[in-house]
């Protein structure tokens, strides 16, 4: 379908950072997984912090989450893929819109990507390539489109994982293919309004990121073969870099300072690339340091925190590749987050969640708790494949079905 959105939806600002706060979309508000939260207890109780509630109509699938005031976004399969959304005071559903029909998949049905909020609109992708665009106000559609029939897309092994993009008045997507890799819609209407042309690589897993670096606004991506850098204003392809990727390339890419880094699973490894100002990419460094699956890896100053499949969890220099510390007895293979000096580190088979200092003097471990309840749902092939979400001093978690919110912040210090 398709329909006009009203005239105050323009008002869509030049960063939905600034428009919406919280965690309005895939890692926060500027897509690094850094949590802006303060005032949050150090140290748990030795049976966890506080449950405030769980929501067990989720559905399933692997999406994680948007918080933006009152209200928490999240994708699931409820015999139709779905738009939910739920109050974060009580853990009560308030409206959901489906998105399009049910993925199926051995390692876990359902849909994979984050929605995103900005400017009173949700976006949403499931996992056959059906973009949705609604109401904050009731989920009504205002218009959805196909990354396959409309743009020509072709849907990856593992399902359309991409949670979308909105900056300023387009919506950025990674249908794949011969049409152009890489796609902008109106945000208002969803017609297009470039792919990139020349660049036509299929689509893998990782969301894309925005950048500004030598006076152009580009759009940063990964794929099987490359990464790259796509100018913001009109799809033309500025910078790209080869990437020799198997089986699945998951990861979203890290820029900082004229630098990108990059790393995937399957005995892939990292590779560092830095842009000149005319947005040329020389390659700093590759290793197999940092060898991460799909449970992400994130900047917290000069240096690099994640789970590799090589060294457990590990910290490694941004700008340098050298390992400073690698830890292989903490909850084993998940996904990080972080907020207030601390890392969260959530263990994909055990459900466990390991509090740890983000410091570059070693791992310290200092409060660890185990999800409950988990799904039995959940295929067995699967894993707790949705990440951590830390805003508005509390911890969201998910395991298909069941969404958990823990208080995590210090009443002593508000």
């Amino acid at each position: 379908m398709k329909q006009v959105l009203p005239l105050f939806a323009l008002l869509l600002t030049t960063s939905i950072a600034l428009a919406e706060g919280n965690w309005p979309q895939w890692q926060g508000p500027d897509r690094t997984g850094l949590s802006k939260e303060s005032g949050l207890l150090k140290k748990w109780p030795d049976a966890g912090p506080r449950k405030v509630w769980t929501f067990d109509g989720a559905g399933l699938g692997y999406s994680s989450f948007a918080v933006v005031g009152d209200r928490l976004y999240t994708l699931g399969s409820r015999g139709k893929e779905s738009l939910i959304c739920v109050n974060i005071t009580n853990g009560k559903e308030v409206w959901n819109a489906e998105i399009g029909e049910h993925f199926t998949n051995k390692w876990g049905d359902g849909p994979r990507g984050t929605p995103t909020v900005a400017g009173g609109f949700v976006y949403a992708m499931g996992g056959k390539g059906d973009l949705i665009c609604v109401s904050v106000k009731d989920g009504k559609v205002a218009w959805s489109k196909s990354l396959t029939k409309d743009l020509g897309g072709s849907i990856p092994g593992w399902g359309y994982t991409e949670s979308v993009l909105v900056d300023g008045d387009k919506v950025l997507c990674t249908p794949g293919g011969r049409k152009g890799a890489i796609a902008a819609l109106s945000a208002t209407t969803g017609e297009v309004i470039w792919q990139s042309k020349d660049f036509t690589d299929g689509a893998q897993y990782s969301s894309i990121i925005v950048a500004e670096h030598g006076g152009k606004r580009q759009y940063i991506q990964i794929t099987m073969n490359s990464v790259v850098g796509i100018e913001a204003e009109s799809g033309k392809l500025l910078w790209r870099s080869d990437w020799p990727g198997k089986t699945a390339v998951i990861p979203s890419p890290i820029f900082h300072d004229g630098h990108v880094f990059v790393t995937s699973g399957y005995g892939v490894g990292c590779k560092l690339i830095q842009l000149s100002d005319d947005n040329k990419a020389t390659e700093v460094y590759t290793n197999k340091t940092i060898v991460n699956h799909h449970g992400g890896v994130i900047l917290v100053g000069d240096h690099l925190y994640g789970h590799s499949d090589t060294e457990g969890w590990v910290c490694m220099e941004f700008k340098t590749g050298k390992k400073v510390w690698n830890e292989k007895r903490g909850v084993g293979k998940g996904s990080i987050g972080y907020a207030d000096g601390m890392l969260y580190c959530l263990g994909e088979r055990s459900g466990e969640v390991a509090l740890v200092e983000a410091s570059p003097t070693g791992y310290n471990e200092v409060s660890r708790f185990k999800l409950e309840p988990q799904s039995k749902q959940r295929s067995n092939s699967g894993g707790i494949w949705s990440h951590p979400t830390i805003t508005g001093g509390r911890l969201y978690l998910r395991d298909q079905e069941f969404l958990s919110s823990y208080d995590v912040s210090d009443n002593r210090t508000n």
